[in-house]
């Protein structure tokens, strides 16, 4: 057996950022031979990576980078809260977040994942965190702005919503300000324009539903179904929204940044794990189904 000496090991771990454990069974694997064993744990890491990517991760944290008039939102996802609170795991979202504003050629997750970093590539690194962390690491999302005014940011709950404001004018009161009632309202786009025809689409079939069962004339019943279709446009467009903390509880945002001289060009809210469909798990169902499989065996 050779000889695995405490610095062999160590290097290695520097190398590949693996347990010590897993280090030196790779060495004495590789009989001492140091690039032999990076190769078996970079393999042993990419069949981690493999196992895991098929498990849904629904868990993670949003990152945002901004400087002058360049910013990025990043959505990195994992499978338990607790990976989400990791440092190394937190790391690398602000990596992701830095590149994708610092690289302009970088547009989809593909071309991200192929950006270098640490002298190796997103993915690669991504890769080895899967190896490390034992779950699956998945970069979701991202968005690149150039700003138009000047950038507001608002991350809140432990990373799980963030989000980026564009803001042409006003001070940074309005711009913290707006960005808060971003992430506690969710607006699913800055105007009508922006919302999902498909959408609207099936709050008027829902309205006019309920317009036919009130038995009210046709002319009646189409008012009604018009007035349901902008009382759901106000409700889900950040313009229309009323400001959270408005003073006689009806200003909108429009109002507010008509008073304030301000307008706002673009913003981005992410919620981390938001469409995606969380595995339910029933615990008592899965003790009492280990202790059958037991008795059985």
């Amino acid at each position: 057996m050779p000889d695995i000496s405490a610095s062999m090991v160590k290097e290695l771990r520097e190398k590949t950022d693996d347990t010590m454990m897993e280090c030196k069974k790779a060495l004495t694997e590789a009989e001492g031979d140091l690039e032999k064993a990076e190769e078996i744990l970079r393999v042993r890491l990419g069949s981690k990576a493999s196992k895991a990517a098929s498990r849904i991760a629904a868990e993670g944290v949003v990152a945002i980078a901004t400087r002058e008039s360049l910013a990025a939102i990043v959505e990195l996802n994992c499978e338990t809260d607790f990976v989400a609170k990791n440092d190394d795991f937190l790391g690398f979202a602000a990596d992701l977040a830095r590149i994708a504003m610092d690289q302009a050629s970088v547009t989809t997750v593909d071309t991200l994942s192929a950006q270098p970093l640490s002298g190796q590539t997103v993915e690669e690194v991504r890769t080895a965190l899967v190896g490390k962390l034992g779950e699956n690491v998945s970069v979701r999302r991202f968005q690149r702005i150039e700003a138009k005014g000047r950038f507001y940011t608002y991350i809140h709950g432990g990373a799980k919503i963030g989000v980026l404001l564009d803001l042409v004018g006003g001070d940074e009161t309005l711009g913290r300000d707006i960005a808060m009632h971003i992430a506690a309202s969710k607006p699913r786009s800055l105007d009508a324009s922006g919302v999902d025809a498909q959408l609207i689409e099936a709050e008027r079939r829902v309205a006019k539903e309920k317009a036919a069962e009130s038995g009210k004339p046709p002319e009646i019943a189409e008012k009604m179904v018009e007035g349901a279709v902008q009382k759901f446009l106000k409700e889900v467009t950040l313009l229309g929204q009323v400001f959270v903390k408005a003073e006689d509880g009806k200003q909108t945002i429009e109002q507010l940044l008509k008073a304030k001289s301000a307008s706002i060009a673009s913003f981005v809210l992410y919620i981390v794990g938001e469409g995606i469909e969380k595995k339910q798990s029933d615990f008592a169902a899965e003790v009492a189904a280990q202790s059958a499989a037991a008795r059985a065996a």
